[in-house]
């Protein structure tokens, strides 16, 4: 046990705090029953607190004296008081586990990376057909040291080029792509042929969402809570599928659609009847369509029906491949994202309302895409897609 006297090994007494102190309390009106009448009140009320010398030590701390550097610590404020101070940050760190983890070298980084691609070179699949515990054993093997699984997808996520991933693609094959694609981003530009629309044409895209189900969820979802997502069951059964045609004013940022049972001629040329009927574009001097190669309008048929129904109406279609380049596809994003998604719907009838409240919802401030895919930069992609054309064996 250590006396009140006592200086600890290493240390030595503290040349201007050299005197006993005990801990502070509140002053009381009364006095301590059994005091003698007339003696002198004591310095503490504490009286029985135990005293301490003070000391300061030269000696280096031992190694849990302090925390490790560049840690970061909040004072805790009192509970009463306006004088707390402000946070502050030590200079020394410690991860959380306590133990500051050690600086992966960028040699050995460079050595993972090397390894991913042999193994996608050499067997020809994407690295997520591989093991990530294979390459970490591989990883450890080649570094002659343990290499743990998060630190070699932390390496291989860091990669700037990839080559262990891959995503689909079509590239364009239309021997028209440039002619057809240029005319599109013209119509949306305000131009026809080089010359610029009248202020009566109007520019409409146009384009079917398809296979709309309703998933009926076998459970019914339960709502958020406290530190709790919305919960969606994830089995369903199908309530059947519905197709959902819309038109895009290019111009006015109103959308018109509606939902049909199938896709085809038929279902498509109502849509246009529902859309010409209207007054602004029953007596507009030009309204151009612009649709893709889809088999509801494909080819120079699909334009001779439109031309016969509707004397203005001209029908342009993109290139086969790029439907991309048809602006109600963002509208379709839009409505995939924000009415369809999570899909739990008891009936069709239940999907049919939310798309048709969404376009409500769209045409009560209706405001035109920012469309900046021009002609410069349409040939831009050209020369792209040019560089990445493969070489045509002679014949």
């Amino acid at each position: 046990m250590v006396s009140a006297h006592s200086v600890l090994p290493g240390s030595q007494p503290c040349p201007v705090l050299r005197r006993r102190f005990a801990p502070p309390s509140l002053p009381t009106s009364s006095s301590k029953p059994g005091r003698p009448p007339g003696a002198a009140p004591p310095v503490s009320n504490s009286a029985n607190a135990r005293s301490w010398w003070c000391c300061c030590t030269n000696t280096p701390a031992s190694p849990t004296s302090r925390p490790a550097a560049g840690s970061a610590f909040t004072p805790i404020r009192p509970a009463t008081g306006a004088g707390a101070g402000p946070r502050a940050t030590s200079p020394w760190a410690t991860c959380p586990g306590g133990v500051a983890s050690r600086p992966f070298p960028p040699l050995d980084e460079a050595v993972i990376k090397a390894i991913a691609c042999e193994a996608v070179y050499s067997t020809g699949l994407p690295l997520s057909r591989q093991s990530l515990a294979d390459l970490t054993a591989r990883a450890s093997q080649a570094l002659r040291k343990p290499v743990s699984r998060s630190t070699v997808w932390r390496a291989l996520d860091a990669c700037a080029i990839k080559p262990w991933q891959y995503e689909h693609w079509i590239f364009p094959r239309d021997p028209q792509f440039a002619a057809k694609a240029a005319r599109v981003v013209d119509l949306y530009a305000g131009l026809w042929q080089d010359e610029r629309l009248d202020p009566e044409d109007r520019v409409i895209s146009s384009d079917e969402k398809t296979s709309i189900q309703a998933r009926v969820r076998c459970h019914a979802t339960l709502g958020p809570a406290p530190g709790r997502r919305r919960r969606v069951e994830h089995e369903y059964e199908r309530g059947g599928a519905l197709q959902y045609l819309a038109a895009w004013d290019v111009q006015e940022g109103v959308v018109m659609g509606r939902c049909e049972a199938t896709t085809g001629i038929e279902p498509f040329g109502r849509l246009v009847k529902q859309v010409m009927e209207r007054p602004q574009y029953a007596k507009a001097s030009r309204v151009f369509w612009v649709v893709d190669n889809g088999s509801s309008h494909r080819g120079a048929a699909s334009v001779k029906r439109m031309v016969k129904a509707y004397a203005n109406a001209v029908l342009v279609h993109t290139p086969v491949h790029a439907s991309w380049l048809n602006q109600v596809e963002v509208y379709f994003s839009l409505v995939q994202r924000k009415a369809l998604t999570p899909n739990d719907f008891p009936d069709l009838a239940a999907v049919e309302r939310r798309l048709r409240l969404y376009e409500e919802l769209t045409n009560r401030c209706p405001r035109p895409f920012d469309w900046k895919f021009d002609r410069r930069k349409l040939l831009a992609f050209l020369r792209r897609l040019e560089a990445k054309r493969p070489a045509m064996p002679n014949p």
